[in-house]
């Protein structure tokens, strides 16, 4: 089990124990976080899972990929450090990873 740390709009701390392999996007719904919707269900169609990686981790979590950077130009207020929670895989490597979720989502 790795840690998740999604950080509310409200500034609420949301600390999750998840499993290896699972997205950013089913742990915060399992979990009933606000502010992410996931329209979609997790297939890189829609903004609604937009969260902001923390600056920390922006380099061990990496870019979005062209498809997924696609959807993010519908995302409300996009940031270098904007992903789509449905396209972040959780692994070994990203134990003690933090988003934070925006405002609203598009």
């Amino acid at each position: 089990m790795s840690k998740l740390i999604i950080v509310a709009f409200d500034g609420a701390r949301h600390e999750l124990d998840v499993a290896p392999g699972t997205t950013v996007m089913e742990n915060a719904v399992r979990n009933s976080v606000p502010g992410i919707e996931a329209e979609c269900g997790g297939a890189c169609a829609c903004a609604t899972c937009h969260v902001y990686v923390d600056d920390a981790w922006t380099e061990v979590v990496g870019p979005p990929a062209a498809m997924e950077e696609d959807m993010l130009d519908f995302a409300y207020e996009v940031r270098p450090t904007s992903r789509l929670s449905c396209q972040i895989k959780m692994s070994d490597a990203l134990d003690g990873l933090v988003v934070h979720v925006p405002e609203r989502q598009a």
